[in-house]
């Protein structure tokens, strides 16, 4: 049964529809604050023509009467759908996963919801599917999680979105903003570490050809040993697995010149640590091994895993509020790149080589 009002005159400021336990509507809000529907929705939507009086008229009749905006009635007030696209590949990946996890956080804190596609392939079809899908959706922004060299090409060839774009880990184009995190400074603190404990060279087990940071960290690692004066051996191409790491890792222990290995990733640098163990050759006693991203599990490695920690949570919060602040301010905007920056983390699988 529906509770009734109670008999008397209503307070002033106050609908009688309160008292019967309906939920509050907008223009409840502004008959208590003494405004119009059209300020208190100026107000929802952060404009900026509403003075701070006004604004805080309207925010206190709002905590008063308990008002919370449905998002349809902020959508009719914008324009906006207040809802984000996020386009990833590879997604179960410990990186994009956690940037993707970052990203629902952020938006959520913004006051967007977030609709997702996960993608395994990033062919031109696949792609404008995906695309066509968001826009249909009517999604005010879009983040691509797109790691692989091949995935901006695809998006740049795909369409063109019509809404404001954010990608991680790939340039796409000259106008498209880009956040990642700094693969190059990354590799060349590893291999540095390792340097400079007296290792005359790095060996160094890379990420798959065409993945955008695989090819940072390569690179970074070889401008490092050449600085350096050092050798630098040829690189060892892996898939990011440990399988990999573990493959790559039996051919580099049979080799005694091996003192040090720089892998791309940590999920290599497990499948390294066991090559190692079962070929008799300790770590770090005789060879050192650094890793990279910092997964929650390196520390439980044995030894723990010195490693370059990223920070993903950052990537994705900064990949939401530039794409936030590009919804906000329509029009032309210019390229913004955002390097994140990493850390080296040393543990217990680095130390200087062994005495010959």
């Amino acid at each position: 049964m529906t509770p009734s009002a109670p008999d008397g005159p209503v307070p002033k400021g106050r609908s009688r529809r309160n008292f019967a336990g309906a939920r509050p509507v907008m223009a409840d809000v502004a008959r208590m604050a003494g405004v119009s529907k059209q300020t208190v929705s100026r107000v929802l939507n952060d404009h900026p023509a509403v003075r701070t009086e006004t604004r805080e008229a309207v925010q206190d009749a709002m905590r008063t009467l308990g008002y919370r905006p449905s998002r349809s009635a902020r959508s009719l007030a914008s324009g906006r759908t207040r809802m984000l696209g996020v386009i990833s590949f590879d997604a179960a990946r410990y990186g994009p996963a956690s940037i993707l996890t970052a990203i629902n956080t952020a938006a959520q804190k913004a006051g967007y919801l977030v609709s997702s596609i996960a993608l395994d392939t990033a062919d031109h079809d696949t792609v404008v599917e995906a695309v066509n899908r968001l826009s249909a959706e009517g999604a005010d922004g879009v983040i691509a999680i797109a790691p692989q060299l091949w995935v901006g090409r695809t998006l740049a060839e795909a369409t063109d979105l019509g809404t404001p774009l954010v990608v991680l880990e790939n340039a796409l184009d000259d106008e498209t903003s880009l956040v990642t995190g700094d693969s190059r400074t990354g590799a060349r603190k590893a291999t540095e570490h390792l340097l400079g404990l007296g290792h005359t060279t790095v060996w160094h087990i890379a990420g798959p050809t065409g993945w955008t940071s695989a090819h940072h960290r390569l690179t970074g690692w070889q401008s490092t040993l050449r600085a350096a004066g050092a050798a630098v051996p040829d690189p060892l191409v892996g898939d990011w697995s440990a399988g990999a790491g573990y493959d790559l890792g039996r051919r580099l222990a049979r080799r005694p010149e091996v003192t040090a290995v720089f892998a791309s990733n940590d999920q290599m640098a497990l499948g390294l640590l066991h090559a190692l163990h079962e070929s008799g050759r300790s770590v770090p006693g005789d060879v050192s091994v650094v890793g990279y991203d910092d997964i929650p599990e390196a520390a439980y490695f044995l030894p723990p895993l010195t490693t370059v920690r990223t920070d993903f949570a950052e990537i994705g919060t900064r990949s939401l509020r530039l794409l936030v602040d590009r919804i906000d301010g329509p029009g032309e905007s210019p390229r913004i790149d955002t390097l994140v920056p990493v850390d080296l983390v040393v543990r217990a699988s680095s130390a200087p080589p062994p005495v010959r």
